[in-house]
């Protein structure tokens, strides 16, 4: 989590200020497994991946599409509605955060990996390394 405590928190306080009141989605919080369960069962998920640069080019899970949660405001029009999210971070603290924004936001089927990228690994799951 080394984006630069300064730039995390101004992220973190810009998703609660722009947060709507929660009418839309709701978020479901699942584990690594279930997590790969749905990818391997619905090609149409949209995998959004919150860290920083610099953390994906170390690992990431195939697929993911890159927006950091300092970027997601400014970048919302990137994430597609109408389609399944799975939101993931390094353990699950920035994906909790933008998946409930993105709840918040109208997107319906939203799903937060709770132990993030480190709970997918610890678990064996399938990694990618270095750059894109």
């Amino acid at each position: 989590m080394e984006m630069g405590s300064g730039r995390w928190m101004l992220a973190v306080l810009l998703l609660g200020v722009f947060s709507l009141p929660a009418q839309a989605g709701e978020v479901r919080n699942i584990s690594p497994v279930q997590a790969r369960g749905i990818l391997a069962g619905d090609t149409h998920v949209f995998l959004l991946d919150v860290r920083t640069p610099e953390e994906y080019r170390q690992v990431r899970i195939a697929g993911a599409h890159l927006i950091p949660i300092d970027t997601l405001v400014r970048r919302i029009g990137e994430i597609p509605a109408g389609r399944p999210l799975l939101v993931y971070c390094a353990v699950g603290s920035r994906s909790d955060q933008v998946a409930g924004y993105l709840a918040n936001r109208g997107y319906g089927e939203v799903y937060n990996m709770v132990g993030g990228v480190m709970g997918w690994q610890l678990r064996g799951l399938p990694v990618l390394q270095g750059g894109p």
